[in-house]
């Protein structure tokens, strides 16, 4: 069994196949668990790729599903290359299951499109900032912080090794916002400038003047897209609190997607200069007049 580290795509391909076979052949949860021996959840489970996959079990469904040998043989042969664990798996005892779920869909995605209301989206953020939010944002422990930087070094690294689209989509209060100090938000805007002119990469910034939009109000959003027949896209909303929602339902995923769409047709076109940053305040501007 692969320890726990969040499903890969191969693991997730496999179990959405087989819950596939099951319908095809017209065989209830009921039906296939009695062949198993067990409850419907671990049927239930088995297909939502929730626990490693037992090649006796994978075995015994395919017979119950009637399924040919030369379809059954590249699953059965697939299992173990499934039960593998995640690049991510190092970090797990850091990680949060939903986040785990998450990198293993992002690990395989070929287009990840971005929102963020407030800050520069997670992947565009140089270490420096991403360090000074870990301190507000998450506290914790020296160590934690720098696994976490670590993770998100390499979940970058492994972005553009394979070379896949990164669409990100802020408001210029983004860069307004003092995460830092100046020195840091100048080599993060330097960074940002650099990105926005790489094959892979898409920056927008929504200007400060911008009406409303169809992402006003909508907390940080993601949309994954993974080239697997197998694997629908998702969509990730961060809600605040702590709590975080992954929709894979597709009129849902849908409606956020056009909803980005919007927001992104509003902003000015990729490649579009950066919003110059806001004048610093001289000694006059600062000083006390008395004034409420």
């Amino acid at each position: 069994m692969r320890p726990r580290s969040g499903p890969t795509v191969e693991h997730r391909v496999l179990a959405a196949r087989l819950r596939m076979l099951r319908e095809r052949a017209g065989v209830s949860l009921q039906a296939a668990a009695v062949a198993l021996g067990a409850h419907p959840a671990t049927v239930r489970r088995i297909e939502r790729a929730e626990t490693g996959l037992d090649a006796h079990q994978v075995r015994v469904l395919l017979e119950r599903y009637a399924v040919p040998a030369a379809e059954a043989e590249p699953i059965m042969a697939g299992i173990a290359a499934a039960n593998l664990p995640g690049w991510w798996h190092r970090w797990r005892d850091t990680l949060e299951p939903w986040r785990q779920e998450v990198i293993g869909i992002e690990s395989s995605a070929a287009l990840i499109r971005t929102w963020h209301p407030a800050l520069v989206p997670e992947l565009l953020r140089i270490p420096a900032y991403e360090a000074v939010l870990c301190r507000a944002l998450t506290g914790g422990s020296r160590r934690r912080r720098d696994q976490h930087l670590e993770l998100l070094a390499e979940r970058r690294r492994r972005l553009a090794e394979r070379g896949a689209a990164l669409w990100a989509l802020m408001p210029a209060a983004a860069l307004h916002t003092d995460v830092g100090g100046p020195a840091v938000m100048a080599a993060q805007r330097a960074a940002l400038e650099e990105a926005a002119g790489l094959r892979h990469l898409t920056v927008q910034v929504l200007p400060l003047d911008s009406p409303p939009h169809p992402l006003t109000g909508v907390p940080p959003l993601h949309l994954l897209r993974v080239p697997v027949a197998e694997i629908g896209d998702r969509a990730i909303l961060e809600i605040p609190g702590a709590r975080v929602d992954i929709i894979d339902e597709p009129a849902a995923v849908m409606d956020y997607r056009i909803r980005l769409d919007g927001a992104c047709a509003i902003a000015p076109p990729p490649g579009s200069p950066l919003p110059p940053p806001l004048p610093s305040a001289g000694p006059e501007d600062n000083r006390n007049t008395g004034k409420p």
